[in-house]
């Protein structure tokens, strides 16, 4: 069963500095039906005006993934860590028993595009973690590109949750094939571009809850960037 989420359909909050969309309830946007999909539990499409950014917050027992799509995003927390992830970097930070930090554009000109994505974790109150990944766009081209895994295979960074993120940049004609283990979740989000996923139409900022379904067949309408997530079922 593929059950369809337009973008249009998404929650959206205008802060002025900030402009995101929610493909979950998240914070005054709440929709009981969208609370997320098995542990995914947040994808918020984030665009960060220039020299804006999120001022220093917590969190704690969440694996929380940002994956630039334009501009910088730099990045400090209180581990210690300080960066700037671009487009092809992927960073994960898990807060575990709690983890301060913040995320800014300091360009003067040029908006930040990224996506957040919060996993649930399995295990509560670890030592929080930081790691950070590069991959590029011809290991992204034409096949499904491992991002993030619960044993940081192929090079992905590692999460703590039985589940699997796949990244995808597909041109117009191009064609995937994937297979979910029995009683696994898929969600398939289009970052950009469009596709059909098992015959049915996804443009950009759609996405596809999948259940019940073995076998999935990806064709590119018009080039596209895709995530596509490995994930188990809420017990």
């Amino acid at each position: 069963m593929i059950t369809l989420r337009r973008s249009q359909e998404r929650g959206y909050a205008d802060h002025g500095w900030l402009k995101s969309f929610h493909s979950f309830s998240f914070a005054d946007y709440h929709d009981p039906a969208h609370m997320g999909f098995g542990p995914l539990r947040v994808i918020n499409e984030d665009r960060i005006a220039p020299g804006t950014g999120f001022g220093t917050h917590g969190h704690r027992d969440m694996e929380i993934i940002s994956y630039v799509l334009e501009g910088e995003l730099a990045h400090r927390d209180s581990m210690g860590n300080g960066s700037v992830i671009r487009p092809g970097d992927v960073q994960r930070m898990s807060a575990g028993s709690g983890v301060r930090h913040s995320e800014y554009n300091h360009a003067t000109d040029r908006t930040t595009h990224f996506l957040q994505i919060w996993i649930e974790p399995n295990v509560a109150g670890i030592a929080p973690g930081y790691e950070e990944k590069r991959f590029s766009e011809a290991e992204k081209q034409g096949r499904l590109r491992l991002i993030a895994s619960p044993d940081g295979a192929d090079g992905s960074v590692s999460i703590h949750q039985d589940a699997r993120l796949y990244a995808s940049r597909l041109s117009a004609g191009q064609s995937l094939a994937a297979e979910l283990a029995a009683g696994r979740l898929g969600y398939l989000h289009v970052v950009r571009g469009e596709v059909t996923l098992n015959g049915q139409r996804l443009a950009g900022g759609d996405a596809a809850k999948i259940r019940d379904e073995r076998a999935l067949a990806i064709y590119c309408q018009d080039d596209a960037e895709i995530l596509l997530f490995d994930l188990p079922p809420v017990r």
